[in-house]
């Protein structure tokens, strides 16, 4: 084996680019055995404390589990937002024409599943959740993908990873619009002020990301006064590190390269371990209730649906190119339904509710599970028994999104 295809294999058999997914499967099962343990009742207990951050009499107040779900996220969604940027500006998402087939694929991914879940949990009363099957965790989709080897075709992980972006730039949109229940006026002009501040320092192309991650936490405390999600923060925050600084290093690829570690064996795990743990003990009443019912079928079929159907249009309408064969296509959309992370994060704030969490969490783990399986198993069949040989043009933009990091030596002018 050479040095680059070694490079590619953990523990001498674990493909690279399955490491994060590999590690919050382990997470969740660990999960699942702690709150089904004797230490169950300290491990939601410890979830249940509150602390706060601040001043005395004047700081932020939360419980463990928000604030994992607030502050840790939003540290988790400002990587998302340095990822989606430079997709935009220099990958996959960069060529308008190139990223229309997996636009139209993603809106299709996140309609259909939305269309399922209320069609099946919408007259129950628990039409809130409808985007909990509309997103997808990236690093397990890709992770599983990345078990195929090098038999899976350059242009279909790029299919994937591009569906993956806009993916999750939808689900931040979402987050943003539908998940805000009060508003405050006054909070939200002071963070309008400070995204200003962050706007003026893109422009003159200010490289410090330490100056930008503390801007971010005074940004981070006005949203979460205004009623708005705070986690969009670190959205806005990343869309401000400029790609390029004055002295030519990028400013945006040293705070991916800074965070990457934290998000994927720090952050996500963490969360992973907060909210994938199912109390077995009267788990079989909500094999059939409405949540667990919309979040499964949605993952496990309205993703796969969503994504060949306008797949299909985009092809036919507007003459793109597929990536592959139409079962691969459909591979594709089943390993898309790997909902997991952001869809547990969608149906915390979709349902605070303790007792809808057990449906939540259930209807997410079968949908993803089969969703997993199920991808693998057509894709086994749909590709070619042979690996593909690399081509000389393939490097690691190409990888998986949140799991390779790209390698840019040449950045072009005038882009923020």
């Amino acid at each position: 084996m050479t040095a680059a295809a070694s490079e590619q294999k953990v523990l001498g058999f674990l493909p690279q680019d399955a490491v994060p997914g590999t590690l919050l499967v382990f997470v969740s099962a660990l999960a699942m055995v702690v709150v089904n343990s004797p230490w169950g009742s300290a491990y939601q207990s410890l979830l249940a404390t509150s602390f706060s951050i601040g001043p005395t009499g004047g700081g932020i107040e939360m419980k463990v589990a928000y604030w994992i779900k607030n502050a840790l996220m939003a540290l988790f969604f400002f990587f998302v937002g340095l990822e989606l940027k430079r997709e935009m500006l220099e990958g996959q998402l960069s060529n308008p024409k190139a990223a229309l087939l997996p636009v139209l694929a993603a809106a299709g991914g996140m309609a259909m599943p939305a269309l399922v879940f209320l069609a099946l949990a919408g007259s129950a009363g628990f039409s809130k959740g409808w985007a909990i099957p509309a997103a997808t965790d990236i690093a397990f989709a890709l992770g599983v993908l990345s078990l195929l080897g090098n038999r899976v075709p350059v242009a279909l992980k790029a299919f994937l990873l591009a569906v993956a972006v806009v993916d999750d730039l939808g689900a931040i949109l979402i987050v943003a619009f539908f998940y805000t229940e009060q508003v405050f006026p006054d909070y939200l002009l002071m963070a309008a002020g400070v995204s200003a501040v962050l706007v003026v320092m893109n422009r003159f192309k200010l490289a410090a990301v330490g100056l930008y991650v503390l801007i971010g936490i005074v940004l981070w405390v006005v949203m979460y006064q205004s009623g708005i999600s705070p986690t969009i923060g670190g959205v806005i925050v990343a869309a401000c590190v400029p790609l390029k600084a004055k002295d030519g290093h990028s400013p945006l690829h040293e705070a991916e390269h800074s965070f990457r570690p934290w998000v994927l064996f720090g952050i996500m795990p963490v969360f992973a371990f907060a909210n994938a743990g199912i109390s077995l003990d009267g788990a079989g009443h909500y094999l059939t209730h409405p949540i667990t019912l919309g979040a499964a079928l949605g993952l496990a079929l309205g993703k796969p649906m969503g994504i060949v159907l306008m797949t299909y249009l985009g092809v036919k309408l507007i003459k793109a190119n597929r990536p592959g064969d139409w079962w691969q296509i459909v591979g594709v959309g089943c390993i898309a339904g790997v909902g997991f992370t952001m869809s547990f994060f969608v149906g915390a704030l979709a349902f605070t509710d303790p007792a809808l969490a057990t449906p939540v969490r259930l209807g997410v783990y079968a949908g993803s599970i089969f969703s997993a399986i199920a991808g693998l198993v057509i894709l086994s069949r749909a590709l070619p028994k042979t690996a593909n040989a690399p081509s000389a043009n393939t490097d690691d933009q190409t990888r998986p999104f949140l799991v390779a990091e790209p390698k840019y030596e040449l950045y072009e002018q005038g882009k923020p």
